[in-house]
């Protein structure tokens, strides 16, 4: 090595130092392209360089339909990797109301899409039949269709100064059996936990990887990862050193993007995170080196209606009870509330 004058930072990678970049595919969430639609994700992770799309079964027809979603895959060169279900509050109608109905549809999809992955939340608080089998239930489903159902870590929900129970049997996945989790960094902002010590004690039972970033705030930010607190590249380069092959899914927060070009630098800025932060896993933690500065009003972007991807809010009553309709559908407002 030539002595140039120049040294690489305490504990980065040097010219002599090998580095090793781990099997793992970058993958864009359909999620981060709203409010432009699914096929508008497909163009934008095939111009960026993506290694394929999670695709978020959503009020969107296509995302749905699976000759589209097929049509789409081959046009772009863009595999889908994984699917997301259709458990969020804002998707309680999608594929009807049955919580089962939805998994087992959602694997059916992927078995024909060719994706490995689904990623499941973990029931509402109100779902008490469907959290009573849920664990053992996720289990004899993945056996029986191949598909790894990757259950999502979540978060506390608050309301009125108090934390609300919203999830069963619980928002942290560390002390339940799943063999597949999926580990989402701006939930872990929310929750205010540590992802790097989740990562390193969910051990191989971490398949999937949803990178995004927060502050801590009580609702859940998705920012761009290096625009927060969490230690994204430093979970980044445990998955590197590991020699982890899961999915990395940029699952980020654009709606405040004014054009499509915003988007795509968020996007694109996202992708090269990642990359940078696999295949030196020693990099210091910050926004990648030369990305333009931010507009004050885009540093830290909320969900801010109820009618979007994850913005939609529960009805809260003055005990902190969560307000259910009879259907067992939740009552939803356009009040301040994390989004599940």
């Amino acid at each position: 090595m030539i002595d140039d004058g120049t040294r690489p930072a305490d504990g980065a990678p040097g010219l002599d130092t090998p580095v090793r970049v781990p099997a793992a595919k970058v993958v864009l969430s359909t999620a981060s392209a709203y409010p432009e639609t699914c096929i508008d994700a497909f163009a934008m992770a095939a111009d960026l360089g993506y290694d394929g799309v999670e695709v978020m079964v959503w009020t969107d027809a296509v995302t749905q339909d699976v000759a589209a979603l097929t049509r789409l895959s081959d046009h772009y060169s863009m595999p889908v990797l994984a699917v997301h279900a259709p458990t969020l509050l804002v998707t309680q109608r999608v594929w009807g109301r049955d919580p089962w109905t939805k998994l087992a549809r959602s694997c059916e999809l992927a078995q024909r899409l060719g994706a490995p992955t689904v990623v499941v939340h973990p029931p509402f608080r109100w779902q008490r039949d469907y959290a009573a089998g849920f664990v053992d239930g996720v289990a004899r489903l993945g056996e029986r269709t191949g598909v790894r159902l990757a259950v999502e870590n979540m978060f506390p929900w608050r309301a009125r100064g108090r934390e609300v129970l919203a999830y069963l049997p619980g928002w942290d996945p560390l002390p339940q059996p799943y063999s597949d989790v999926t580990l989402d960094l701006s939930h872990t902002a929310t929750a205010g936990g540590d992802a790097l010590v989740m990562a390193r004690e969910l051990g191989d039972r971490l398949t999937h990887l949803h990178l995004a970033d927060g502050l801590g705030s009580a609702k859940d930010e998705h920012l761009v990862p290096g625009r927060g607190s969490q230690p994204c590249g430093a979970v980044l380069g445990h998955l590197a050193e590991r020699g982890w092959a899961g999915a990395v899914v940029v699952e980020v927060n654009t709606r405040r993007c004014r054009t499509r070009s915003e988007r795509e630098a968020d996007l694109a800025e996202s992708l090269a995170f990642a990359r940078l932060h696999l295949a030196a896993p020693a990099a210091a933690e910050g926004r990648v080196p030369g990305a333009p500065p931010l507009p004050p009003e885009r540093l830290a972007p909320e969900w801010d209606d109820a009618t979007g991807l994850e913005g939609a809010q529960c009805l809260v009553r003055e005990d902190g009870e969560i307000v259910v309709g009879e259907d067992g559908e939740v009552a939803l407002t356009t009040e301040s509330w994390p989004s599940p």
